[in-house]
């Protein structure tokens, strides 16, 4: 995974680009009609039940935007909120509120759907021992704070992007010629540029496991799109010799079954790419 200078640094290219993006030259609307030194105090209302998040990147956007804003948080990130619940106030300049509001509400409405949805996914799996994962299927620009949101719900981060992990796929197995010849390549490829990656296979079948077995180096083994009899049979002929990991099409109503049928990690696109915001507002006081 990456390093947290690195995550703080995408943190920051997040916030300036939407402020960029938001803003430009000016939020004409506070321009015109409140006075430049004009004092206030606004509260981040709840309208939801579910896992709120982006409590702590909303500190780091209001501190951007202005650093004599004075943030009184009451609910931090991970906890279980409602509707009617206030999770923090913000005082200071009023126009400075104003221009942080939409970047602030935007991240925490879907940070706190993901979250939510990703503590959900985690339920189901208590007793089992086996951990959720995420995947690259993140909003363009802002992985960064989906794949933080997964962890304040509860889930594990996979690979954050192509540089940290190796995942051989199907088109790369396919287009190298075969999954012992990618496996071969990859090895030899990260010796000679003496890089410390681990190497996830995927396997489409249980004949492509069997074959992946024979070879060293393999980190994990993607159990992809199998059902669950099948699954039962790979995790068996793997026996611990790698870590294993179900993927394809599990949902809410599979990921239990899917647990049960041994595997270590089971990731779903489905945690950042399908949810639905929470509803937050940012309110006058």
């Amino acid at each position: 995974m990456i390093s947290n200078k690195q995550f703080n640094k995408e943190l920051a290219i997040i916030i300036s680009n939407a402020i960029r993006e938001d803003v430009g030259e000016g939020d004409h609307s506070s321009l015109a009609c409140i006075p430049e030194d004009a004092k206030g105090t606004a509260k981040l209302l709840v309208k939801e039940e579910g896992i709120i998040a982006g409590v702590a990147f909303a500190k780091q956007v209001f501190d951007y935007v202005d650093p004599g804003l004075k943030l009184d948080v009451k609910i931090e990130d991970g906890a279980t909120v409602k509707y009617g619940d206030i999770c923090l106030y913000v005082s200071g300049n009023s126009q400075s509120i104003l221009k942080a509001e939409r970047l602030v509400l935007n991240a925490m409405q879907r940070m706190s759907a993901i979250a939510t949805k990703t503590n959900k996914f985690v339920k189901l799996l208590e007793g089992t021992g086996t951990k959720i994962l995420d995947t690259r299927k993140t909003t363009p620009g802002i992985r960064a704070l989906e794949k933080w949101a997964v962890k304040i719900g509860g889930g594990e981060n996979h690979r954050f992007a192509l540089y940290d992990m190796i995942m051989l796929k199907d088109n790369h197995i396919d287009f190298c010629g075969g999954v012992v010849k990618a496996i071969e390549t990859t090895t030899e490829y990260l010796k000679e540029k003496s890089l410390d990656i681990k190497i996830i296979v995927e396997a489409r079948d249980l004949s492509e496991i069997k074959k992946i077995l024979t070879t060293d180096g393999v980190y994990r083994i993607l159990i992809d799109n199998f059902n669950f009899e099948d699954t039962r049979k790979a995790v068996k002929m793997i026996n611990g010799k790698c870590l294993t990991e179900s993927s394809g099409g599990i949902t809410l109503d599979t990921i239990r079954q899917y647990a049960e049928c041994g595997v270590d990690y089971i990731s779903s696109g489905a945690l950042t790419h399908s949810v639905h915001n929470m509803d937050l507002s940012l309110k006058a006081v």
